[in-house]
């Protein structure tokens, strides 16, 4: 089975409280462009990550979610200092905090903040042609390297893709 690899780059799930402390009361998100997996869209908006007198830009996703999740590479969090667990995307118990500065406030968070573990987005159909289900742990090929411990997501709602983040991507030789 081939499965197309996307490579994603820092970014931000905002909750509905967050995005308008950081944007304004009764803001809305600005589609800039759709992404693979239906619903999902990359905004025009971005914020600021701010740790230890550092800072990176990082671009909103939507649509929004019930509670902030912020994801970056192990780069990143190497250039924060900080100690970012590899998670599943929601699970944030336990997990690294940040500031995030937007162009009408900020907000300090506590936790969720996490490098996004690799993962398999598959429809229900696909997954039971492969044999695979919901929260499947599996390997995928890609030339001369194996990603291990990859966790499939299957669902109606899920295209096919794999997802790295952008260090696994750059050290792969995969920059799309």
């Amino acid at each position: 089975m081939e499965v197309p690899i996307e490579v994603s780059n820092r970014h931000v799930h905002l909750s509905k409280e967050d995005l308008e402390k950081l944007f304004g009361e009764g803001y809305e998100l600005n589609r800039l462009r759709e992404l693979s997996q239906p619903g999902q869209f990359a905004a025009e908006e971005k914020v600021k990550l701010v740790s230890n007198d550092k800072e990176l830009d990082a671009r909103v996703l939507g649509p929004l979610r019930k509670k902030t999740q912020v994801e970056i590479s192990r780069t990143d969090a190497r250039f924060f200092g900080l100690n970012v667990p590899a998670r599943d995307s929601g699970d944030l118990d336990d997990s690294a905090g940040i500031i995030l500065v937007g162009p009408k406030g900020k907000i300090e968070l506590n936790s969720g903040v996490i490098i996004s573990r690799r993962h398999l987005h598959i429809s229900d159909d696909e997954a039971n042609m492969f044999n695979l289900k919901d929260s499947d742990v599996i390997s995928v090929e890609s030339g001369d390297i194996v990603f291990n411990n990859i966790l499939v997501r299957a669902g109606k709602e899920h295209k096919l893709a794999l997802h790295l983040d952008c260090d696994e991507g750059n050290a792969a030789g995969i920059d799309k």
